[in-house]
């Protein structure tokens, strides 16, 4: 497939360890303005339950927790319309076969540099770098999401929630009521919202607290 020229690819991330997640998820967002992260996700099931799935490129773990084999998970990916790419930690020649011979576009180590991640990406999706001619740029806007102007409760609240803890131990490490931590993330989630950056899901508050520099 090739993307139209100034297309945004829309791009889903796919690992079971959460701080990796956050941390490629951060990363992407900062870096990569010509993907669109609409999705990351810690099991299989978030992933292909989630409203914004398929997307058109799915970065996915080889080994999971999930009994999910990489062959059924491709093939799904696949037969929704999304190709894949597998950035694994794992690179012994036949997780390496495994993974070609279910159909990924890409199989890449962890230790790869991330540009040369989204490099492998942006050839995968047929997008034009942007320092060639014709080449993506962003449109007024793209880059100009509206960063919500939090209290320095909810501040807290939104970095301890994000970080991992439940809202009780957010409420206990903040030495507040569970209704009062309650109230700091629904007042963070609102303010999200009316920003036109929704936030209702864990998955998402996360995706924009990593946006917004919120995570540690």
């Amino acid at each position: 497939m090739q993307n139209k020229v100034g297309e945004r690819v829309r791009l889903a991330v796919l690992d079971d360890h959460e701080v990796l997640l956050d941390t490629l998820a951060s990363w992407i967002n900062a870096n990569a303005p010509d993907f669109d992260l609409v999705l990351t996700a810690s099991t299989w099931l978030e992933l292909v339950h989630s409203d914004e799935f398929p997307t058109d490129l799915v970065i996915i773990d080889f080994q999971l927790k999930e009994p999910v084999s990489i062959e059924a998970r491709v093939r799904t990916c696949r037969a929704a319309g999304a190709k894949v790419i597998v950035l694994t930690s794992l690179d012994a020649p036949e997780v390496r076969q495994r993974a070609i011979d279910s159909g990924v576009s890409a199989f890449l180590t962890k230790a790869v540099p991330m540009t040369e991640v989204m490099d492998v990406a942006r050839k995968v999706m047929g997008v034009v770098p942007r320092n060639q001619p014709g080449g993506w740029r962003p449109t007024s806007g793209a880059l100009s999401q509206s960063k919500p102007r939090l209290s320095a409760g909810e501040t807290q609240a939104l970095t301890l929630y994000v970080s991992g803890l439940s809202t009780q131990e957010v409420a206990e490490q903040m030495d507040v009521q569970y209704e009062t931590a309650k109230t700091y993330l629904r007042r963070v989630r609102e303010k999200y919202a009316k920003a036109g950056r929704p936030a209702s899901r864990k998955a998402e508050l996360i995706r924009r607290a990593a946006e917004d520099g919120y995570l540690k």
